[in-house]
């Protein structure tokens, strides 16, 4: 959720910590700050609200000095207010902490540090740890932050720094994301790849409930209870041209374009031969496969929707019993799973805190884990069984695209993977499946062709109060992803149900006044899903209707109509969703607010 940032060496580093600072906002914030050593004192400068407005208050008070912390705050305890946000310090004002996380037992620690005369500035959860580190830094600091995390419940990642030790940052990690890289001049710590890709070469990922101690040429790992712990650096393989917006106006944008792209490549790497291969990562073998009797998919949002999709296509193809769970439900039902159950994570970032805590709930009991998704080395990546990657490649925008359709197009995958080999699904049926798969990148394309025409239709209800999405089978889900990137980024209220389901409450909503987007392209539910139209018709509703082309049944029932490509059923999914994600886009432009960056909303959840 946060965006912590942390630089030591010879570039200016207010410039180090404002750029990292910059390409990590897509994680969400409502403040942000920096703290810099400059002539042996801290020197802190924050401000709530937007990047811009830090950066300008940086421009009329410079600071200078050879180590920082920068930090983006999304607020969990406490307004986004000046005294709220990171850096947060000691009460001798010689240590600057910055935080991503949660700390469920504060308030019992907050309690003994005021009782021990520590003075709050905040009323963060946060705030607690740098109190703690305060009390043992006699002991030096690496040693304090040793002693500090023995005491702290819940899941945090943070990076602290001291008048009195001003060659190092000390970083420790537990269940929350965070990166080290050095060199011989330089090192730098942040939440992820992104706050460093313009420095550094190679990554360092942090294992869990490690600390680390970071410097020039240094850069030393210990376990909590002080046990060195090597990893090998990664070579960072993203580019500063993969996290811009290039000629886009927003990333959301861009990240609807790169879709033909992203779906070629995975169906170049994936389909080998007239096979389906799924990376080498897929850890779990095929006598292992041949034995899961039931699927359980956990995961959350977007992904979630995804997950709806591969239900569908893994009973129809592979002939097992697949449910999928909402992660924060999952890990706290008791739920009945035997040695034969195959749980399956699906997180874009792989760093997802309900669906990391799903996927431990799973291991626990000994079961299998294999997890889609986009980020390696994520912490879902390390922690599973298998693994499938997105490919989808680096997402900046909060309202996940590109992701999405990469997520249905690996269960689709997965679907015909295991199909084949359980013999539910022949050559002849593989090949016309692939056939469907081949022609997409080219149908995504005609897709988003329509752009103009779908901005047309945005401008006719961007001032609509709210949205009815109605899909069936397959596109139920698509109904769902179409309303919550409505929501996420318009603020408007859009709701997605089962078209079926609509009379038995829904249907009460509708009158002139509201704009139900239909998805009905050709499909084994079509005329149930067209009745369903002509139920929300006869209570004057206005459809917007997503449908095959040159189909004249469901467009002339429509206010308007959205046509997709004639393709495979499976194949729906994908297609109908690209107009809902263009129409959410430009309801949202319209209504001039941050596509990228949608109020309350992060992209990486990394807490509960």
């Amino acid at each position: 959720m946060c965006g912590i940032i942390g630089y030591v060496g010879t570039r200016d580093v207010p410039s180090v910590l404002l750029g990292g600072l910059w390409r990590l906002e897509y994680r969400g914030y409502d403040s942000s700050g920096i703290a810099v050593i400059g002539n042996g004192e801290l020197i802190i400068r924050k401000v709530p609200g937007k990047l811009s407005e830090l950066e300008a208050l940086i421009k009329r008070q410079p600071v200078s000095g050879g180590i920082g912390v920068g930090h983006t705050r999304w607020a969990t305890h406490g307004l986004p207010q000046e005294n709220n946000t990171h850096p947060l310090i000691d009460c001798n004002e010689e240590i600057a902490l910055v935080v991503n996380g949660i700390i469920e037992n504060y308030l019992s620690l907050k309690d003994d540090l005021e009782s021990r005369g520590h003075i709050f500035r905040s009323v963060t959860d946060s705030e607690v740890i740098v109190h703690l580190i305060e009390e043992d830094l006699d002991k030096g600091l690496v040693d304090a932050v040793r002693s500090t995390v023995k005491k702290l419940t819940g899941n945090f990642a943070f990076a602290v720094i001291s008048v009195n030790d001003r060659s190092k940052i000390v970083c420790a990690r537990h269940d929350a994301p965070l990166i080290c890289c050095y060199n011989s001049k330089e090192a730098a710590v942040a939440s992820d790849i992104s706050g460093v890709v313009s420095i550094f070469n190679d990554v360092i990922y942090i294992p869990n409930d490690s600390i680390v101690v970071l410097g020039k040429g240094k850069c030393n790992i210990t376990n909590f209870q002080g046990r060195e712990v090597r990893v090998t650096p990664r070579k960072v393989t993203i580019d500063v041209k993969d996290i811009d917006k290039g000629h886009f106006p927003h990333f959301m944008l861009k990240e609807i374009y790169e879709q033909p792209k992203v779906l070629h490549n995975i169906i170049n790497e994936r389909i080998v031969g007239g096979r389906v291969t799924l990376g080498s990562e897929l850890g779990i073998s095929d006598a292992e496969m041949k034995k899961v009797s039931r699927i359980l998919i956990q995961a959350c949002g977007t992904s979630w929707h995804a997950g709806l999709v591969g239900k569908y296509i893994i009973e129809k193809f592979a002939r097992i019993h697949t449910e999928v769970d909402i992660s924060s439900e999952f890990r706290y039902r008791d739920a009945v799973l035997d040695s034969d159950t195959l749980v399956m994570a699906v997180s874009q970032s792989g760093e997802t805190a309900d669906t990391l805590a799903g996927l431990r709930e799973a291991k626990v009991k000994f079961l299998k884990v294999l997890s889609l998704v986009n980020v390696i080395q994520s912490s879902i990546h390390r922690e599973s069984d298998g693994i499938i990657e997105i490919m989808a490649g680096p997402e900046i925008g909060v309202a996940s695209t590109k992701a999405y359709t990469a997520e249905i197009v690996h269960l689709y995958l997965l679907a015909l993977y295991l199909g084949s080999l359980r013999g539910f699904v022949s050559k002849v049926d593989l090949e016309e499946h692939i056939a469907a798969l081949t022609k997409l990148p080219a149908q995504v394309e005609q897709v988003i062709r329509l752009d103009d025409d779908i901005r047309e239709i945005a401008e006719e209800f961007s001032d609509a109060r709210d949205f009815l999405f109605l899909g069936r089978g397959l596109n139920y889900a698509t109904a769902l992803e179409g309303a919550l990137k409505l929501k996420e980024i318009s603020y408007i209220n859009a709701t997605g149900y089962a078209a079926g389901e609509m009379k038995h409450g829904p249907i009460a909503l509708i009158d002139h006044k509201m704009p139900i987007v239909c998805v009905n392209p050709r499909s084994s539910v079509y005329d149930k899903m067209f009745n369903n139209i002509q139920e929300a018709v006869a209570r004057k509703g206005i459809p917007i209707s997503v449908v095959t082309k040159g189909d004249r049944r469901t467009r002339g029932i429509s206010k308007h109509s959205i046509p997709i490509p004639e393709c495979h059923e499976c194949v729906s999914p994908i297609l109908a969703v690209i107009p809902l994600q263009l129409l959410a886009y430009h309801i949202a432009t319209l209504k001039e607010l941050d596509v990228d960056r949608p109020r309350n909303l992060a992209k990486s959840v990394t807490v509960e």
